[in-house]
């Protein structure tokens, strides 16, 4: 007997009704999306606007062994911890993924993900390019979201007033994160949305991330999550 990837036959009622049933239902199952972008391209913001908007999601706070920024909150923008806990995390293996950017550890902790699944919610990582190489593989069905400044003089533009900001004027530290974002754009072709964050154009930016959620959600035949 000849069933699709939904599991009925072509041509049968039974299975497309079920599929509505589990869609009017609320029952559709969760999904699980990816957003990279370079540094300075305003990630943070952008994940603060969606939780404005109250899009039902579980945005995964990653740990990383790098120290706190000016305003960020532990266990809210990231789980800070030493090296040697990172290490335990990592050898256990309680990451979903985990990588080394800028020279420090971060990495995304399977429980709270595998949490947020059970209960049909679906769930955001934020993380880098490789990080999002390691999930792709383990997670075939995830829907990766690239998050590009407009080109790099903007992305130029974005660090030095970032810089300014925090008070750390590093010329160095500038072309080094420039450097990568060369090497995470040259990654944007394996991503399945682009979406371009113009300088003052925040909201727009987050709408269009919104509408990517909202589509996926009513996609057919979307893969159930296992991690």
């Amino acid at each position: 007997m000849v069933r699709d990837a939904d599991g009925y036959q072509p041509n049968s009622l039974a299975g497309p009704l079920a599929v509505l049933q589990r869609h009017s239902g609320g029952a559709a199952p969760a999904r699980m999306f990816v957003l990279s972008a370079p540094s300075g391209t305003g990630k943070d913001a952008v994940l603060a606007g969606l939780r404005r908007r109250n899009v039902g999601l579980h945005i995964a706070v990653a740990c990383t062994t790098r120290q706190p920024r000016l305003n960020e909150v532990n266990g809210v923008d990231y789980h800070f911890v030493g090296r040697e806990e990172f290490a335990e995390i990592r050898g256990s293996g309680e990451f979903l993924e985990d990588a080394v950017y800028a020279g420090h550890g971060y990495g995304t902790r399977l429980g709270p993900v595998r949490e947020a699944l059970s209960a049909s919610r679906d769930v955001l990582l934020k993380i880098e390019v490789q990080g999002a190489a390691t999930v792709r593989l383990k997670v075939p069905s995830v829907v990766l979201i690239f998050l590009a400044p407009a080109s790099l003089e903007d992305l130029r533009e974005r660090l030095e007033c970032a810089a300014v900001e925090r008070g750390v004027a590093d010329p160095e530290d500038i072309e080094r994160r420039l450097g990568e974002a060369r090497r995470e754009l040259a990654c944007m072709p394996g991503y399945d949305y682009l979406v371009v964050n113009h300088m003052n154009r925040l909201e727009d930016t987050v709408r269009q991330i919104e509408a990517i959620i909202l589509s996926e959600r009513t996609r057919i035949g979307a893969v159930p999550i296992r991690v």
